[in-house]
């Protein structure tokens, strides 16, 4: 790719991008949120995958969450705790901004491209203080499987 088309991809991205490339520091790692919906908006590229989740009215965390079988993956990450403490968000908001991983991390975990339409759910953080609308995922529920985001598989 030489500048002009580096220059032209950055100058086209959304918005909501600015969220997207940072560290964990700014996000509640004490209270994980879990999220459900319909995709709305993909955007399969680096630095992180990002996808708009539009949620259902009556949003419930699942009774089974807490008992999930989840993958194997580098990261020292305790999961079964982690979906053991996640709760609804207090937001109101139906439309979620949700961070995944970069995309060499999704191609480890060979996480087939999300399109528009699909239903996913989440487990992750939000900015601290539910200051918008954005959800950092650590764990990716999608078509009966379950992925980590933070880390690559073990």
């Amino acid at each position: 790719m030489n500048r002009r088309e580096i220059l032209g991809a950055a100058l086209a991205l959304p918005a909501c991008g600015a969220w997207a490339h940072h560290g964990w520091s700014s996000f509640d790692q004490e209270r994980p949120i879990y999220l459900e919906g319909r995709v709305t908006a993909v955007r399969w590229q680096n630095p992180h995958v990002e996808l708009e989740l539009e949620l259902p009215p009556a949003l419930r965390v699942p009774a089974d969450l807490a008992s999930r079988a989840l993958p194997p993956q580098s990261a020292q990450v305790d999961g079964k705790a982690l979906l053991a403490k996640a709760q609804l968000p207090t937001r109101k908001d139906r439309k979620w901004e949700i961070e995944l991983a970069p995309l060499t991390r999704m191609e480890a975990w060979k996480v087939a491209p999300i399109k528009p339409g699909a239903s996913i759910s989440v487990v992750g953080f939000t900015p601290k203080g539910e200051q918008q609308a954005v959800l950092r995922a650590d764990y990716l529920f999608v078509d009966g499987k379950v992925y980590a985001m933070r880390s690559s598989p073990a």
